[in-house]
């Protein structure tokens, strides 16, 4: 089965429901941004080094589809009769991750540099795609006077902010794992040199 339609060969994309719209359409770009950022979040998960982050952002690459999903479609109505919907307890989910590590790591008082390992780079990356989506989708719900729910702007903006304190809960992993190589290497070559 070929992957291509030829239906949007006019400048026209089919919405969830099956409505037509310009392929440029505000619409159209906010949930565009947002599968971006899913793009981004599932190369920052092959780069992360604890399983723990790894197995949340597959989890969230699952809720980005829902949140797609939902903006992709002028009839709300037929995406919920068909599928899940962003809720409650995803923001909730995002809160509670972003407390813990919060608590966890080290406090900061100024800005930092956006990403010191190679996971951290990409999820910061990921992250400020995921404001850009969020501005979007503002836009989307005034200028169209769209009836957005609450539940998709406050899961957006936690999810930046969960998405930053996962790259710092990664930069300070692979601080640590840095630290312990070099001790090893320290170790290894004094007893080297001792047994010269």
């Amino acid at each position: 089965m070929a992957i291509y339609t030829k239906t949007g060969d006019k400048g026209t994309t089919s919405l969830f429901d099956g409505q037509r719209v310009k392929k440029y359409s505000n619409r159209v770009e906010t949930y565009g941004t947002f599968d971006e950022c899913n793009t981004v979040i599932s190369v920052a998960e092959k780069f992360c080094q604890k399983q723990e982050n790894k197995d949340f952002l597959v989890h969230l690459q699952y809720k980005m589809f829902l949140l797609a999903g939902e903006i992709a479609t002028l009839d709300s109505d037929k995406f919920y009769a068909k599928s899940e919907q962003i809720s409650t307890k995803d923001i909730e989910a995002l809160e509670a991750k972003i407390d813990d590590y919060t608590s966890k790591l080290p406090k900061i008082t100024t800005f930092i540099l956006p990403g010191t390992s190679t996971a951290g780079a990409h999820l910061h990356m990921a992250r400020a795609v995921c404001r850009r989506g969020e501005r979007m989708l503002v836009l989307l719900s005034e200028e169209e006077q769209e009836n957005i729910r609450p539940e998709l702007l406050k899961f957006v903006n936690r999810l930046s902010d969960c998405l930053y304190i996962i790259a710092r809960d990664e930069d300070y992993f692979d601080r640590q794992e840095q630290r312990v190589q070099e001790i090893i290497r320290r170790y290894y070559q004094e007893e080297s040199e001792k047994s010269e």
